[in-house]
């Protein structure tokens, strides 16, 4: 017997905002975004946005449609949990609003009479203080606050590809910030490394496993069994660090 789809979600899941390539799926059309990556598995991404789709550069594109539409329950079923799923309140860049910094909470001081120097803000206890007047206007406080929290995820995330790379027993050459909505992090074969700007928002352990994730793709250009092993090498307690991050969506993040 044929399973049926479940429930279509709504046009807003169903057209990725990024969306290069269409199919349908049973009776849904279905929009979504399509890559090509060095990679040797067909890999699908389902959240708030979408689906994306990641194959390898090798694969027949016939060969991903088939694919996908052989997970179609599984996509249609992901994206309509995705929508169900709570969405955070949108953030008030204002006096008092609160932010999270290495998972702990910060609340925002404006107060135009602090002396930052050139960085703009600084934590005081449990407030990240802004030398800002509190009528500032939420666009100015919100580009203070990211060009801080920017400069304090270069530095932490330096600081823990220099710890981890040893460990791994690989070589990173550069270091790229982005805010992407879909991932954490890539790694690149020239020892390029990129990470999420919002993952100085997360706690330290959790940053951790993304920083060796990715430094274990130097190694390991695949999530095949040697890949794990690396990783599982570096943190024992990986599969914990994963599933934690399962639960944190990139669209709640400021």
């Amino acid at each position: 017997m044929q399973r049926a789809h479940p429930p279509a979600p709504s046009a807003s899941l169903l057209r990725h905002p990024k969306a290069n390539r269409e199919c349908r799926l049973g009776d849904v059309a279905l929009s979504y975004e399509f890559r090509r990556v060095r990679r040797k598995t067909i890999g699908l991404l389902v959240n708030t946005q979408g689906l994306s789709v990641r194959a390898p550069l090798w694969a027949p594109e016939a060969d991903v449609l088939r694919f996908l539409t052989s997970k179609a329950h599984w996509v249609l079923s992901k994206l309509q949990a995705a929508q169900a799923r709570p969405q955070a309140p949108a953030m008030v860049w204002a006096q008092g609003a609160t932010i999270n910094f290495l998972g702990q909470p910060l609340t925002l001081r404006l107060d135009p009479a602090l002396s930052l120097g050139g960085a703009g803000a600084a934590i005081h206890g449990g407030a990240l203080c802004v030398a800002l007047p509190v009528d500032c206007g939420p666009e100015r406080c919100r580009d203070t606050v990211h060009a801080w929290l920017s400069e304090q995820a270069r530095q932490h995330l330096t600081q823990r590809l220099e710890h981890f790379a040893p460990l791994v027993g690989v070589r990173w050459t550069r270091l790229r910030l982005s805010r992407a909505n879909t991932r954490w992090g890539s790694a690149h074969a020239d020892g390029t490394i990129h990470l999420n700007g919002r993952l100085i928002h997360l706690a330290p352990a959790l940053i951790d496993y993304v920083v060796v994730h990715e430094l274990c793709h130097l190694r390991e250009m695949n999530h095949g069994p040697a890949f794990w092993r690396w990783v599982q090498a570096v943190l024992p307690d990986q599969a914990e660090r994963r599933q934690a991050l399962r639960r944190v969506s990139l669209l709640t993040l400021t």
